[in-house]
């Protein structure tokens, strides 16, 4: 797992302060009866809620599984966070990553701020060795980006009372977890009913992963406006990859290929459209004469590619801002009635799409 640490204001030194035990009052859990109930000494229970790594994993397993099991929280008055973002990845090789971490440093500026970035290197869910350097770190607030947490994991930064905020879900979002997305069900619908208004009727999609939400939403709007216009659904013309040039390459290469081909395909987001762009040129066919493709995001390289992308436009920037936001106004106590924000998409027609030629 990879770090970088943006600093925009001055920080202190983020040193991590030993938690001592708390005397409870009634009906509240204490580190001495987590530590009881751990068999283990309150210093240790005191390391393991600090996030110092002197533990044995399996203490560590034990003491972490009784907090969650007693509910206890720390003390918010001893310990302050330290002045900064966590903001974690699955994957930060991307223009997309690049306007998530634009719209977090904005309002990180704001506020004086540091950015702390950890990559997954393309897995969904952090590993241990990320969660321990959260509890060292003290960040204010965690912002996860199309990656999830275990209940396990929540559930420790609950007690700890460090807020998280997720962007794009991959899964249903939680109740307790909020999150900040987009109208991807209503962009799908309304790329593909600008493709049917134009004339086609054979029209490809190559959507991003079936198991993540926002893929799902899009495919499904994509769906919603085949039926409305009364053109059947071919399963054929419906390929799944991840989110990079490579895979709209290969399966708009696929898509292009078959015996009866679609006449324009909808790509599950802007780097799989360039894939598909590819594809289209290795298979001699000009777009949008012989092929319209229309992508999602309206990343930067969407208006300068040639022709010009039309796609969806997902306000990547500001949903990083209320994303970083909402999570200064939970660690500041509040609790928004709201949990589960959708900002708007638009659909941004360019020079890609135009009626079939056939």
């Amino acid at each position: 797992m990879r770090h970088v640490l943006e600093t925009f204001g001055t920080l202190s030194r983020m040193t991590s302060t030993p938690t001592s035990p708390r005397r409870g009052t009634r009906g509240q859990v204490t580190i001495a009866h987590i530590a009881a109930k751990a068999g283990v000494s309150a210093p240790t229970v005191s390391k393991v809620i600090n996030g110092r790594a002197d533990v044995s994993p399996e203490t560590r397993l034990r003491v972490e599984t009784v907090i969650r099991e007693n509910g206890y929280e720390r003390s918010h008055k001893s310990v302050r966070p330290a002045p900064l973002f966590e903001v974690i990845f699955h994957e930060l090789e991307s223009d997309w990553a690049l306007e998530i971490i634009m719209g977090v440093e904005a309002v990180a500026r704001e506020n004086d701020l540091a950015v702390v970035l950890s990559e997954m290197q393309g897995r969904r869910t952090p590993g241990r060795g990320w969660l321990e350097g959260v509890l060292a770190r003290r960040p204010i607030g965690i912002i996860a980006v199309l990656s999830d947490l275990s209940e396990g994991q929540r559930a420790l930064l609950r007690s700890r009372g460090v807020p998280l905020v997720v962007v794009d879900p991959t899964g249903e979002p939680l109740h307790d977890t909020p999150s900040i997305g987009a109208t991807n069900w209503s962009g799908g619908l309304s790329a593909t009913r600008h493709l049917l208004a134009l004339g086609h009727r054979r029209i490809g999609v190559v959507s991003g992963p079936e198991n993540v939400l926002c893929s799902r939403a899009r495919l499904d709007g994509y769906r919603a406006a085949m039926d409305e216009a009364g053109v059947p659904v071919d399963p054929t013309l419906i390929r799944y990859g991840n989110f990079h040039v490579q895979e709209g390459t290969t399966e708009g290469r696929a898509l292009l290929r078959l015996p009866d081909p679609p006449t324009a395909i909808f790509a599950g987001n802007d780097l799989q459209a360039l894939g598909v762009y590819q594809a289209a040129r290795e298979l001699r066919l000009h777009i949008p004469e012989d092929l319209s493709v229309i992508g999602f995001d309206d990343l930067p390289v969407a208006s300068w590619v040639g022709p010009p992308l039309t796609t969806v436009r997902q306000p990547l920037v500001q949903m990083a801002m209320a994303a970083a936001r909402l999570v200064l106004r939970l660690a500041n106590g509040e609790h928004p009635s709201q949990t589960r924000v959708e900002l708007a998409t638009e659909l941004i027609v360019r020079e890609s799409t135009a009626p079939p030629n056939r």
